[in-house]
């Protein structure tokens, strides 16, 4: 199973994240997400076997509670690239209110993933919902233009859950499952 832990941008966000990828439609060589399937990754698990599921769904359960995070408003707003506007791969939609509750869930489950002997994270943890990718650099200039020029603000939602997710890679590009959700309202 190829898993990532995640935060989701929920449905309601999903027309207003379609309206900001429109503005990047033709910038060649990026490949737009699927904004019903946006989301904050918190960790990338990558290949996971079955049979680990029940430790990973106990140590992810002690994780976010660890982190001690109550139920937040995740603002989100602004665009970025990786790794710099001179080299683009990645580009992304910011998060302005909730970044410290999501890295302080990140860190709890870096923590105990490590712990368990998944791969540390190679860098450093930026909260954001991922655009797009760029292939080749044919519309570079635009996407730079956009970033530098424009703040979008997306909208706002009430993070209640963290989900361990299975992406499953298809023709069409990935599917998401969630596989366990963890709330962060004490039960």
């Amino acid at each position: 199973m190829r898993l990532f832990v995640s935060v989701d941008v929920p449905d309601e966000l999903t027309d207003a994240v379609d309206d900001l990828q429109d503005e990047f439609a033709d910038a060649e060589g990026l490949n737009l997400t699927d904004p019903a399937q946006t989301h904050v990754t918190l960790k990338f698990l990558g290949d996971v076997d079955e049979s680990r599921l029940p430790d990973l769904r106990r140590e992810l359960a002690a994780a976010v509670a660890d982190a001690d995070v109550d139920p937040f408003t995740a603002r989100f707003s602004g665009l970025g690239v990786f790794p710099s506007l001179e080299y683009i791969s990645v580009v992304w939609l910011g998060v302005e209110d909730g970044s410290e509750e999501l890295t302080r869930l990140h860190e709890a489950i870096e923590e105990r993933t490590t712990a368990m002997g998944f791969e540390p994270e190679s860098h450093e943890f930026t909260p954001h919902v991922t655009l797009a990718r760029m292939e080749h650099a044919g519309g570079k200039k635009l996407v730079q233009r956009l970033v530098r020029e424009r703040e979008p603000a997306v909208g706002e939602t009430t993070v209640e859950s963290v989900h361990l997710t299975e992406s499953t890679l298809t023709d069409e590009g990935p599917m998401y499952a969630t596989v366990a959700r963890f709330s962060l309202a004490d039960d």
